[in-house]
């Protein structure tokens, strides 16, 4: 008979850690070399600035600025993958799910709250790489997950 090992939250997180930065480390790749790969970064960019100026602060600028967009968006998409936990039969199902949503989400959200539409749906390939890439996240962290818990 063999034991079966609870998933714990540091094996969720950690899936979600791993997912996130395949999907940081595939755009900030791609973007150098594909002039319609999205801008993920502007994206963080922007809502880091729209923050800062609802908060009545200066918005930093720059290479603080980019750095402060990478942090939000590795840590917030390392909670957000880190659901793949959830699905313990199946992580890596979930976790195309919970990609292929983000990357929806990621090419039809961004206009309506106001930070534009270009850096994610400017062309039909940049909105597909988008789409694409959330859904690679998503599997990484669900596989990561998968070979954690086994």
């Amino acid at each position: 008979m063999s034991a079966t090992i609870t998933p714990t939250l540091s094996q969720a997180l950690g899936s979600g850690l791993a997912g996130a930065i395949a999907l940081n480390v595939l755009h900030e790749t791609v973007r150098q070399f594909v002039p319609d790969a999205p801008r993920a970064d502007l994206l963080g960019e922007r809502s880091i600035v729209k923050g800062f100026e609802a908060a009545g602060e200066q918005p930093p600028q720059g290479k603080k600025l980019y750095g402060l967009a990478m942090l939000g968006d590795v840590a917030s998409n390392a909670l957000y993958y880190s659901l793949v936990g959830v699905s313990k039969e199946q992580p890596v199902v979930a976790g195309a799910a919970l990609g292929a949503l983000a990357g929806i989400g990621a090419v039809t959200l961004p206009g309506p709250i106001g930070l534009g539409e270009a850096p994610t749906k400017r062309t039909t390939a940049t909105a597909v790489m988008t789409v694409g890439w959330y859904l690679f996240g998503g599997l990484v962290a669900g596989a990561v997950f998968k070979r954690l818990k086994s």
